[in-house]
């Protein structure tokens, strides 16, 4: 029979869990529940995970009852927003699961431009409120994707060049910390805070609201894609390394080389991609710098012309199903020479399947004005931002694929530069370990965030992220 101290710490939990059901407006779903596998699922099927709970939050207020019960249990918390984090953290074995997904509330202030979201939006909720006033937040590239881990994280997207990271744009955030505080954050707010939601995960504590500057968005604006066959990739990098010298802010242009799947009509081969958006209302302006590009490097196909925007944020969706698995690894450089695009090419020639992909985003532009300091993420200087990335369905796969975005990492790793970007940071072994937090962000933006971890969470609750270690005074 076993002792009432070994039945002790579990009953103390059924008991703390039963408390806060009569309290939610949400759902606590258990082992036991139908729900419970649909629940516990997060994007990478990679991660197959057992929660003791997860709390659908179904109002702010439940997540002051989540927090209390992690407190009052010692179990593990998970945060999750869209749960589309390629580590996994949004979920968490033997833990508690705060799901913030339902609370998908988008607010338009037409008239100052602010956008103000719920914790649980996805890219797709914020682009439909927006568009029909002829305005844009700048966030990612997959629709599905969660606003809050993309902010908290980054947020590098098709706006990039010409507006800044998604987290250059928050104009204020509403957080509830470890210890049931309620705090505005904003430049004025609370500015050290402020510093460190933007670009130091979600290490300080549950954002219940964010709100955004928007942009206008012309309608329909230009975009396109040129696509290069293998042959020709030397040369379609070779002149994208000279166009991009003296590239307008307004153009935001994105490199993908991959295998697409038969509904895109390119071919079994694999092919290389320049992806753009003109965020102008001059498209003759665009249109010819585009054929600047089209002279120096004629693709091989191509679809350029005016785009709807909400489509143009959804056309790669279908490449990340919810269930596809997924390993990440991203480098940050500035030359793009005759040396860097061999090495490109050397690994990028593997790349024959269907399931990985490899994205070279070119910064600088409004990315780059912002001030390295002014914010924790961790790397303002370099010209391109390099994600390999994975969408896999087989598991039979994980070792071959996993292994190759090691190698293509390592292969960039002589012309790296500061900083690794946290949303395109897997977990290589578990959680996060803080080597490699600090590796990310660097010594001096990682003491800082040491120090904000100290006053805000000392006790590490918010812990199953790219983790800011406290450190005990």
């Amino acid at each position: 029979m076993a002792t009432s101290d070994q039945q002790g710490p579990d009953h103390q939990i059924d008991r703390v869990l039963q408390q806060i059901r009569p309290q939610l407006a949400g759902e606590l779903i258990q082992p036991e529940d139908p729900l419970y596998d649909q629940a516990r699922a997060v994007w990478n099927g990679m991660i197959d995970l057992h929660p003791r709970a997860i709390i659908r939050a179904g109002a702010v207020a439940d997540i002051d009852a989540v927090l209390a019960a992690a407190r009052d249990t010692g179990l593990p918390l998970a945060v999750r927003g869209g749960g589309h984090n390629i580590a996994g953290h949004g979920t968490v074995e033997g833990g508690l699961v705060l799901d913030l997904g339902p609370l998908r509330s988008v607010d338009v202030d037409a008239d100052r431009r602010l956008v103000t979201v719920g914790p649980g939006a996805t890219l797709a909720d914020v682009d439909r409120a927006t568009v029909d006033h002829g305005l844009a937040v700048p966030l990612g590239v997959i629709s599905q994707t969660g606003v809050a881990g993309l902010t908290l994280g980054g947020g590098v997207g098709w706006l990039t060049r010409s507006h800044g990271l998604t987290l250059d744009n928050l104009h204020s955030a509403e957080v509830l910390t470890a210890t049931g505080e309620h705090l505005h954050v904003s430049e004025q707010d609370n500015p050290e805070l402020f510093w460190g939601l933007r670009g130091g995960g979600g290490n300080f504590g549950v954002v219940s609201s964010f709100t955004f500057h928007a942009h206008r968005l012309p309608s329909p604006l230009l975009g396109g894609n040129l696509i290069y066959r293998p042959e020709n990739w030397s040369t379609a990098l070779t002149a994208f390394a000279r166009w991009t010298q003296d590239l307008p802010e307004a153009m935001n242009p994105i490199i993908s080389i991959l295998r697409l799947p038969p509904d895109f009509e390119v071919g079994d081969d694999p092919v290389l991609v320049v992806g753009f958006s003109w965020i102008s209302p001059d498209q003759d302006a665009g249109t010819a710098l585009v054929d600047r590009l089209r002279a120096d490097a004629p693709p091989d196909l191509e679809e350029v012309g005016p785009v709807v925007w909400t489509q143009w944020q959804s056309a790669m969706d279908a490449l990340f199903p919810k269930g596809a698995r997924g390993y990440w690894k991203n480098t940050a450089f500035s030359r793009l020479d005759e040396e860097v695009i061999d090495a490109l090419l050397g690994f990028a020639a593997e790349v024959t399947w269907y399931g990985t992909g490899i994205d070279i985003h070119h910064m600088q532009g409004a990315f780059g004005r912002v001030p390295e300091a002014a914010t924790a993420f961790p790397n303002r200087s370099s010209h391109y931002w390099m994600n390999i990335y994975g969408f896999w369905q087989d598991a039979a796969e994980d070792e071959r694929l996993t292994a190759f975005a090691r190698r293509a990492h390592d292969a960039m790793e002589p012309f790296a530069e500061t900083g690794q970007y946290v949303n395109f940071l897997g977990a290589e072994h578990g959680p996060v370990t803080a080597d490699a937090a600090r590796l990310a962000y660097g010594p001096d933006k990682y003491q800082r965030l040491v120090e904000l971890k100290n006053r805000y969470d000392p006790e590490n609750l918010f812990r199953l992220n790219h983790n800011i270690v406290p450190v005990p005074a």
